[in-house]
């Protein structure tokens, strides 16, 4: 299953995510390398928003993340939830359709 992880990015994100970022880094590459976080990056110019694709069982799994997350201790996300995305289209779809 996959699920999608969203951050709402505070107003000075920017300006604040230098003191934070190669520990976020480092977290996000963990789980990378464990085979649950597929993507991840930020949304917009200027940067509004972060969305990060997790493949797992569970939406408790990028809810970890988000917990454990500096942005997120930190102050930089204002506001995260996480939605589950019914893939169906693609090599990697979770749960694939194909034309008849």
């Amino acid at each position: 299953m996959h699920y999608v992880l969203i951050y709402d990015t505070a107003p000075d994100y920017l300006q604040r995510r230098g003191d934070y970022r190669a520990e976020h880094l480092a977290l996000a590459w963990q789980w990378a390398e464990a085979g649950e976080l597929v993507l991840g990056g930020a949304l917009g110019e200027p940067v509004e928003r972060a969305m990060l694709l997790f493949d797992c069982d569970s939406p408790e799994v990028p809810a970890s993340f988000a917990r454990q997350d500096p942005y997120v201790r930190n102050g930089l996300v204002d506001h995260w939830r996480v939605l589950p995305w019914h893939t169906v289209v693609g090599e990697k779809a979770a749960t694939p359709v194909l034309p008849e």
